[in-house]
């Protein structure tokens, strides 16, 4: 089974200060049938203006995924870490039994734009925790963000799911191997690639579910990033 979400096709959010894409049913924005695929529950593709940002709330039971694209992003929470995130890092926090954060832009030009994950955990109320860290582009290859063992020096998170994120530069590919009983999310973050023939642009997902087959994602525009969501059933 295959779903096609367009990028068009989202929910938006949009103030004087934020502009915000929703894959997936969010806050204001409600879709019945786009609330999630598998554990993978938001990916919010947000702007941020200068000196903006969202004040302390809090989270709980929920293992949030940040990946700052363009821009800095001030990071503070109820754990004690106040952080910066540039272009390129990425941030882990398991909200567990509960934290506030906020973020924000602190730039006094530049605006921000990062990608907001959240994928539910497989067991609620753990202790609460916060990595962040630079992983490496290694360019027309996959590179493991989050997995549930910390394989390959990546984020440790609550479920059985694997996320990774590729760069890729123009006309190059790689392949990836789908298995029947693993759910697959794909979101193009930045460019245009074609997964088999199907093309993806910019902010389109694509889901696939009880298949057993190989994928052949190959880079359409100049340069691309997409992410890989490896889910069990």
């Amino acid at each position: 089974m295959y779903k096609y979400r367009k990028a068009s096709d989202r929910g938006v959010t949009k103030t004087d200060w934020l502009n915000s894409k929703h894959t997936f049913s969010f806050a204001g924005y409600y879709d019945l049938h786009n609330m999630g695929f598998g554990p993978l529950r938001v990916i919010n593709d947000d702007i941020v203006a200068p000196k903006a940002g969202f004040g302390l709330h809090p989270h709980d039971n929920m293992e949030i995924i940040s990946i700052v694209l363009s821009g800095e992003l001030e990071h503070k929470d109820s754990m004690g870490h106040k952080e910066v995130l540039k272009s390129g890092e990425i941030q882990k926090m398991s909200a567990g039994t509960g934290v506030f954060h906020s973020e924000y832009n602190n730039s006094d030009k530049e605006f921000v734009h990062f990608l907001q994950i959240w994928i539910i955990p497989s067991k609620f109320n753990i202790m609460p925790a916060y990595e962040q860290k630079f992983f490496p582009e290694n360019i027309n290859e996959f590179v493991l963000i989050a997995s549930p063992d910390c394989r390959e020096n990546s984020f440790k998170i609550v479920q059985d799911a694997f996320v990774y994120r590729c760069i890729l530069e123009k006309q190059k590919f790689v392949n990836y191997q789908v298995f029947k009983n693993r759910k697959i999310w794909i979101h193009t973050a930045e460019g245009d690639v074609k997964v088999n023939r199907m093309v993806l642009h910019s902010g389109d997902g694509l889901g696939i579910s009880g298949e057993d087959i190989s994928l052949e994602i190959t880079c359409l525009s100049e340069k691309a990033c997409i992410l890989l969501f490896d889910m069990g059933d």
